[in-house]
């Protein structure tokens, strides 16, 4: 049976065999790195960006909104800053 059929059916019509089979599919499609676009997938690879300019890469926006986001504190976890040294985990 093809993926967009079982994901068609209700749950409580499924076997137990396809149940299980939908939720390895799904897991493996979410897990492999040919779904992840080539140009994030680098930017994961390289693990830390630099700097204002590497943030606003990252997240595929303007040095102005990076400074934002920055402000903001929703990238604090993955963000150390030492005097003006800014470095952030990809």
């Amino acid at each position: 049976m093809k993926i967009e059929q079982l994901k068609k059916k209700f749950v409580w019509q499924m076997t137990g065999e396809e149940f299980l089979f939908l939720i390895n599919e799904t897991r493996n499609n979410t897990i492999r790195k040919d779904a992840i676009p080539k140009h994030v997938r680098k930017k994961i690879d390289n693990q830390y960006v630099y700097g204002l300019k590497g943030i606003a890469k990252l997240f595929g926006c303007s040095v102005s909104s990076a400074m934002r986001l920055k402000k903001s504190g929703k990238i604090n976890d993955a963000l150390v800053q030492e005097g003006r040294k800014i470095i952030v985990d990809a």
